[in-house]
């Protein structure tokens, strides 16, 4: 059983909320990792054109995003997403995920504290700022439906 059936399985059951939290956890990880590379990469410009139809430019788009992120209280995920062929910025907690909401990930961004502090303390904003750096956007692209 892949990790997107069981928390597909377990999602709106009240009595599987551990495995469904367990397996959406291991989901938004694992995506995360993906949405990063070391030394960052150009981003393909299909991508590039539906951020400036979104959001009306890539640093609009970085603005609302970091935004949404900076007030993501608490323990969560900030996402770049598509639903009915449009991208939008949304915030989930703890073990959310977008999918449950029919909206595929594109990209997203750990803002729980463990995912920043050893690098910048309580610093959420310069973590964000330097999250950009090393975005995989030819992943981000690879989303793309």
């Amino acid at each position: 059983v892949s990790t997107q059936s069981t928390w597909e399985m377990t999602a709106n059951n009240p009595q599987q909320k551990v495995i469904f939290n367990n397996a959406a956890q291991h989901f938004n990880h694992s995506f995360y990792w993906e949405c990063l590379t070391p030394n960052g990469c150009a981003m393909p410009k299909a991508l590039e054109s539906k951020l400036i139809d979104a959001f009306g430019s890539v640093a609009e788009f970085q603005k609302q995003f970091a935004l949404s992120a900076m007030t993501n209280f608490g323990s969560g995920w900030t996402w770049l997403v598509q639903k009915d062929g449009k991208l939008e910025i949304v915030n989930t907690s703890n073990a959310a995920v977008p999918i449950t909401d029919q909206m595929e990930p594109l990209l997203t961004c750990d803002v729980w504290e463990h995912a920043y502090y050893v690098d910048f303390l309580n610093r959420r904003d310069s973590y964000l700022e330097s999250f950009w750096t090393i975005v995989n956007w030819e992943f981000v692209a690879s989303n793309l439906k």
